[in-house]
């Protein structure tokens, strides 16, 4: 279940790929080049699509598969003049696509959602040729990379997270994915890891507005977890506070493995 559904998540989506601008370089120190069949598992509203498709080139082929049907109506409108990308709709776990069909795959900010992990990597892997690589990209430990960082923040903080794990979601999935490839079979597994966002003073606009659609769109599960709305909305206050504070650091990483299908 995706629980971050909004009407501002295909905005707020596309602007945080936007933002990342280590993507390009580290699609293709994984292995996206020139001529390949590639998957993006989980594309959204399709900006990291775009990015792999202008690597791929028309003499190769980028697939994108989301499940939120108004995402991919976003994707395919604004790709109309990329006729080597294209969207469909599935489930990263069944693709539907055919055995060793891509030379390479990625996946970003999926797996965190998916309490059957194991399952996911398994359909990633049957949809790539031998030689092809993996590529997972997620988070570990949002929200906690703070200072300062009062203990009632932390604590609150902790209990979101605490509402999530019920619905099957895993803040520290990043540091997990290594041994998971190696487990799956998967050679010459590597991790990278890179800022999701780093901020020394006061957070920008963009990261502000990200915080505060998470929040809105997380209130459902959180806020019976502070024991109200009313509650909730002050954590949520005083953790924009926090953020918006000149004087504090915030960061957040995310790690990205790769492993090579034998």
């Amino acid at each position: 279940m995706y629980l971050m559904e909004s009407t501002e998540e295909g905005r707020r989506l596309l602007a945080q790929e936007g933002a990342s601008g280590y993507v390009r370089a580290l699609l293709g120190s994984t292995g996206l080049v020139a001529g390949a069949r590639a998957l993006d598992a989980g594309c959204g509203p399709g900006g990291i699509s775009e990015t792999m498709a202008d690597l791929v080139g028309p003499t190769g082929h980028v697939t994108g598969v989301d499940l939120n049907e108004d995402r991919l109506r976003e994707a395919t409108a604004r790709n109309a003049h990329r006729p080597w990308l294209r969207f469909t709709q599935a489930d990263i776990r069944r693709t539907g696509l055919p055995d060793a069909s891509v030379d390479y795959v990625w996946s970003q900010y999926v797996f965190e959602y998916l309490p059957d992990r194991p399952v996911a990597l398994a359909e990633l892997m049957r949809v790539t040729r031998p030689g092809g690589k993996v590529v997972v990209s997620d988070i570990d430990g949002l929200g906690f990379q703070n200072w300062p960082f009062p203990e009632s923040l932390r604590e609150g903080t902790q209990r979101i997270v605490d509402a999530l794990a019920t619905r099957g979601f895993d803040l520290h999935v990043g540091r997990k994915l290594f041994s998971e490839f190696r487990q799956a079979g998967l050679r010459d597994v590597r991790v990278h890891l890179m800022p999701f966002y780093m901020v020394a003073g006061a957070a920008d606009e963009r990261l502000m507005k990200d915080w505060e659609v998470r929040f809105a769109a997380l209130a459902p599960v959180a806020a019976p977890a502070f024991g109200g709305e009313q509650p909730y909305q002050e954590h949520c206050r005083d953790f924009l506070r926090m953020l918006a504070d000149p004087d504090g650091l915030k960061y957040a990483v995310t790690l990205v493995t790769e492993g090579t299908r034998p």
